[in-house]
């Protein structure tokens, strides 16, 4: 079977899917994942094909509209901000999905960003579409939307403001839809939400239970399974002057931001290595999209390194709650101090926090040396924390998140 997965995004977006498709391509099928040229090496030397979509999302959030947001502290201001942007950003990513799935699939795997696009897409084909999501993001009594900064309003309250951001998807995306389904020939459709799509479709969420049960509420074909673990780049092998860093002394601290990109990116080094020193630990910096470049006795910048090779070996992390590095994290079994920024970082902190597996989280536009130390110290001198992630870490070894998929594909073959 010829399995298209299709995400957007930085590459937390992207990785899982990269574990989910080898994990597809080892039980024989032909797995096409389509996102970012960016990503194409990365995709391709894991032996999956690849088809690209449009933009950079390093460029995308160097631009003004994602940079006002670094500074947003409002939810509500924040969403509007968000779905500005996408706004910009839709009807070219429409253009890359419709090429992507017209040059041919026998089931179409989508993100939550890129479903609605691609279930129009699969209609017009008469192609089965399957929702493969890595947040929650569907209304929900059990907790609030992504975009309400991680604070509860209540099982009633919760449902409705995630409706309010469901509709305000509805008018991002209904132009793009619009335009699909005369192109295709297929009848106008109603968009009253979420996106103009069948409640009763199947949705696999590559997350664990353990960290986000599965909603009551939620429509019976949506599965939550486990994680979908990124696969390691092959032949990678770890930079000499990192294991003698590693070998010096104590488990050190890392800090890394990811997909950020920091205006002010000198300001935040400096900020993270004053804070490890008055934390009194060492530290490893990751570069990421910001380019953020720390030295010192105890400290080091590093590049890339993969994740799961890494944090077993650190006394904590310290990270901007992205989905993907909160969950290797977890898989890791070590504490976190998580400083969210935007879009749904929010919500993964307050699950970190409210797991017991990390202090009261503190966000980045709140950000102060002192914060950020007090948290470092209580993330490593809490043994009761870390006994939590320990435990949390050997009941996700045990979850296979990608099985459900696997059966999900054979009974449609």
């Amino acid at each position: 079977m010829l399995v298209l997965m299709v995400t957007a995004g930085t590459w937390g977006d992207v990785a899982p899917y990269t574990g989910l498709g080898t994990r597809l391509r080892a039980a024989g099928h032909e797995v096409v994942l389509a996102t970012h040229s960016r990503y194409e090496g990365a995709v391709t030397a894991l032996g999956l094909g690849f088809r690209p979509l449009p933009a950079d999302p390093r460029v995308e959030l160097a631009s003004p509209t994602s940079q006002s947001l670094l500074h947003t502290v409002s939810a509500p201001l924040a969403m509007a901000r968000v779905i500005r942007l996408a706004r910009e950003f839709i009807p070219s990513l429409t253009d890359g999905v419709a090429a992507a799935v017209g040059a041919g699939a026998d089931v179409v795997l989508a993100s939550t960003l890129t479903e609605p696009l691609c279930a129009t897409l699969a209609e017009g084909y008469g192609l089965p579409c399957v929702g493969v999501h890595l947040l929650p993001a569907t209304p929900t009594r059990a907790f609030p939307p992504l975009a309400a900064g991680g604070r509860s309003f209540g099982p009633y309250l919760n449902r409705l403001t995630a409706r309010a951001v469901w509709a305000s998807g509805d008018r991002a995306f209904a132009p793009g839809v619009r335009a699909l389904r005369r192109k295709l020939g297929l009848p106008p459709r109603r968009f009253s939400g979420p996106l103009g799509l069948d409640r009763d479709r199947q949705v696999h969420h590559g997350f664990s239970p353990l960290v986000v049960p599965r909603p009551a509420d939620w429509p019976p074909g949506y599965q939550v399974g486990g994680y979908w673990w990124p696969e390691r780049p092959p032949g990678w092998q770890p930079d000499r002057r990192l294991l003698d860093f590693l070998a010096a002394g104590p488990p050190p601290v890392f800090a890394g931001f990811g997909s950020l990109v920091a205006g002010d990116a000198e300001r935040l080094g400096e900020l993270l290595a004053a804070a490890l020193r008055k934390a009194k630990v060492r530290g490893i910096i990751q570069a990421g999209w910001s380019g953020l470049s720390t030295e010192g006795d105890d400290l080091i910048s590093v590049g890339e390194v993969p994740h799961d090779w890494l944090f077993p070996r650190v006394a904590a992390v310290i990270h901007h709650a992205g989905a993907g590095i909160t969950a290797a994290g977890l898989r890791a079994g070590v504490p976190t101090v998580p400083i969210p920024v935007q879009f749904d970082q929010p919500f993964w902190a307050a699950r970190l926090h409210a797991l017991g597996v990390a202090p009261r989280p503190v966000r980045y536009q709140q950000l102060t040396v002192d914060r950020l130390a007090a948290a470092v110290r209580e993330a490593t001198t809490d043994p009761g924390m870390r006994d939590r992630v320990r435990c949390l870490a050997t009941a996700l070894s045990r979850e296979d998140g990608a099985a459900p998929v696997l059966k999900m594909l054979a009974e449609l073959g």
